[in-house]
């Protein structure tokens, strides 16, 4: 199908943020760009925008080629709409964010993607276009959900330990929280389930091990609260 304007139009792309939690750190997927634009770069997932698609399916789509990454919930970022953010013309692009507990999974980089892999959000490499930005603006988002949403059931395992949920905290909020007034906040919001069961092979006395009531966690969700540590 041809279409005819008055007036150029810019392109639309979309990137995705996608962030893992694993080896007590926050992590973040990158791609290894393998086309002639920013060769050999590292970069989010994303690209063009196809005829009769929804920027929400092209985000999916996009992340399923080029990481294998699926089975996400996508949450629209924020538009970046600099003229000179991408030197082949004038790129419009659509972020978005997602949380998985999938950075343990094996990714695999597809169509235009020389690579995959989980970088820690404070160890980044050089990266193409303005995703340095991207990602900057995607954590801020992420430290505001951290105050009005629950944060964790998308990136824990199904059981875990509140030594393992601070650190989370600590890696999204970008700063060390006092650990008994952490505990009793988090326990306070009703969320968390005591499984009666403990850690296993661990070298320090095993802890308590807990998981998310999900009814509870839905709730919170749709209710919002304010989170404050």
């Amino acid at each position: 199908m041809s279409f005819e304007y008055e007036y150029p139009r810019a392109a639309t792309a979309v990137d995705c943020v996608v962030y893992g939690w694993g080896d007590g750190q926050l992590k973040v997927m990158l791609i290894e760009r393998g086309n002639e634009t920013e060769e050999g770069q590292w970069a989010l997932p994303g690209g063009f925008l196809k005829e009769n698609e929804t920027v929400e399916n092209a985000a999916k789509r996009e992340l399923r080629e080029e990481t294998g990454i699926t089975y996400v919930s996508l949450e629209q970022l924020y538009v970046f709409s600099d003229p000179n953010r991408d030197k082949r013309e004038h790129v419009i692009s659509i972020a978005f964010i997602a949380l998985t507990k999938r950075v343990t999974h094996k990714v695999k980089a597809g169509t235009d993607a020389a690579d995959a892999q989980w970088f820690p959000l404070d160890d980044l490499p050089s990266l193409a276009f303005d995703h340095d930005e991207i990602i900057k603006v995607a954590r801020e988002r992420l430290k505001e959900k951290a105050r009005f949403q629950p944060i964790g059931f998308d990136l824990l395992p199904t059981e875990f330990c509140l030594r393992d949920l601070q650190p989370l905290y600590e890696a999204i909020l970008g700063r060390k929280l006092e650990k008994r007034n952490f505990q009793k906040k988090i326990l306070g919001m009703g969320i968390l389930t005591n499984t009666g069961k403990k850690e296993t092979n661990v070298a320090h006395r095993a802890a308590e091990l807990y998981k998310f009531d999900k009814k509870k966690y839905r709730a919170k969700l749709k209710t919002g609260f304010l989170f404050s540590i």
